[in-house]
């Protein structure tokens, strides 16, 4: 990478319809606002990054319009992950992405820029933590030893879990073995950055000297301060990326809000839907 490189982050989105009595928010209306202030920014984005829950449903009918929106209002290439709600089928559908498998994850790389892009699928069908599957690291180790010249960007929905040991709030996070074993894998390979969504706030962290990089996203936010209950409150944000030979610089655009309470989720139902060993 020989110079500046400026991108977008997006993530949540949480693309669906008015009747969708779960999604709290008009986030149609919010992407919208947050595109045209996109289309302000300078210099202009070589491309965008969107990192999961690009719906609320996972229908292919809310892909199909989140697709019109984005060909509408983009015209730079845009990297898409999917997230926990997110479905496979409706995203291969609805995007008129070709596959040989609609229940396959949907991991690919790429190269904008001179910077490696990868792409890893951290969603688990019917659940809220992310995973990765065995296959999927042998698909991750294979493609980063593609373009070994370039620095790499990687994007997940759910970011790494950041502690030494296993968190009891497991549901925000890819599940700790697995975040282990990516760690591992990610070592020495010229990582300049992950990006991620899930979590609803913005947050960077150095995890084992690698930024990860989490956005609040277009659909609503988490209100860090209470910590005996998830509470949702009006907020969204987007994210403009800078990536330099010396390092990636983000900075957080946020949209005004009243932070208005949306929704509340007691901690046992986040906990019971995070991953299948949620006993451990």
């Amino acid at each position: 990478m020989r110079r500046e490189t400026t991108f977008i982050h997006l993530t949540d989105l949480h693309i669906g319809t008015a009747d969708d009595a779960h999604l709290h928010s008009d986030t149609t209306e919010t992407l919208l606002q947050v595109l045209d202030l996109v289309a302000t920014v300078t210099p202009k984005p070589k491309f965008v990054i969107a990192s999961g829950d690009l719906t609320n449903r996972g229908d292919a009918e809310s892909f199909r319009r989140l697709k019109q929106i984005m060909d509408e209002r983009i015209d730079v290439p845009v990297v898409y992950a999917l997230g926990n709600h997110d479905t496979r089928p409706g995203f291969y559908e609805g995007m008129q992405v070709e596959t040989a498998d609609p229940n396959a994850p949907y991991d690919h790389d790429l190269v904008l820029e001179d910077i490696h892009i990868i792409t890893l699928d951290s969603s688990t069908p019917g659940l809220i933590g992310g995973t990765i599957d065995p296959e999927q690291f042998d698909w991750l180790s294979a493609a980063l030893d593609r373009h070994p010249d370039l620095p790499k960007l990687i994007v997940v929905h759910h970011p790494p879990a950041l502690g030494e040991e296993p968190d009891l709030a497991h549901w925000r996070t890819i599940h700790f073995p697995q975040s282990e074993k990516l760690r591992d894998l990610l070592k020495g390979r010229n990582i300049i950055g992950i990006l991620s969504g899930h979590i609803h706030h913005d947050r960077v962290s150095v995890w084992h000297g690698i930024p990860v990089v989490v956005g609040t996203g277009q659909h609503a936010a988490t209100d860090i301060l209470r910590t005996d209950i998830l509470r949702m409150v009006r907020g969204a944000s987007f994210g403009i990326g800078t990536l330099r030979p010396s390092g990636l610089t983000m900075a957080f655009v946020p949209l005004p809000s009243d932070r208005a309470e949306l929704n509340t989720y007691p901690l046992e139902m986040l906990l019971a839907r995070a991953m299948p060993v949620a006993a451990e």
